[in-house]
C-alpha cells in the first residue's frame, strides 16, 4: 500500500510540474525601439586644398565645435563624394580635416552626421567561483 501511495505522489508531482509549462505566454516580445536616425547636416564647404591634397580646410556656416575623429562627407556638383576625418584643429570658422577617400574640390558641400556612441551591453551579474583548497 505504501508503494502505491508513493507511486501516486510521484505521478501527481510530475503531472503538476509539467502542467506549469502550459501557462507560458505565447505573445511575442514587444519590438525594441530603434534609435532615431538623423539626416546628414550641411555644416560648411571646402575652403582650400593644399597642393598635396592630403587634407582640406572646411569653412563652417555657423558655430561649429569639431571634435577630433568626427567623420565628414562631401558632395560635389558632378556627384563626386569624399570622406573626411576631422583633426580637431580649428581657427575661427575654419577647421582642418584629413582626406580619407574620394576626390574633393574647392566649394564642395561638407556634411556631418551625428553618430551616437554605442551603448554597452548590460553587464552580467558577477559570479564568485568557489576555489577548493586542499590541505595535507
Amino acid at each position: 500500500m505504501k508503494s502505491l501511495m508513493m507511486l501516486w505522489i510521484c505521478a501527481s508531482a510530475s503531472a503538476a510540474l509539467t502542467a506549469c509549462g502550459m501557462f507560458q505566454s505565447t505573445k511575442p516580445p514587444p519590438p525594441k525601439a530603434k534609435p532615431a536616425t538623423e539626416a546628414p547636416k550641411l555644416i560648411g564647404r571646402i575652403a582650400s586644398i593644399p597642393a598635396d591634397k592630403r587634407f582640406v580646410l572646411v569653412q563652417s556656416y555657423g558655430n561649429l565645435t569639431v571634435v577630433a575623429g568626427t567623420i565628414f562627407t562631401t558632395r560635389g556638383p558632378e556627384g563626386r563624394t569624399a570622406n573626411l576625418l576631422a583633426t580637431g584643429e580649428f581657427l575661427g570658422q575654419f577647421s582642418a580635416a584629413d582626406v580619407q577617400s574620394g576626390h574633393v574640390k574647392v566649394g564642395d558641400a561638407v556634411y556631418s552626421r551625428h553618430v551616437p556612441p554605442p551603448t554597452p551591453p548590460p553587464s552580467a551579474p558577477e559570479t564568485i567561483e568557489n576555489e577548493k583548497t586542499t590541505t595535507f
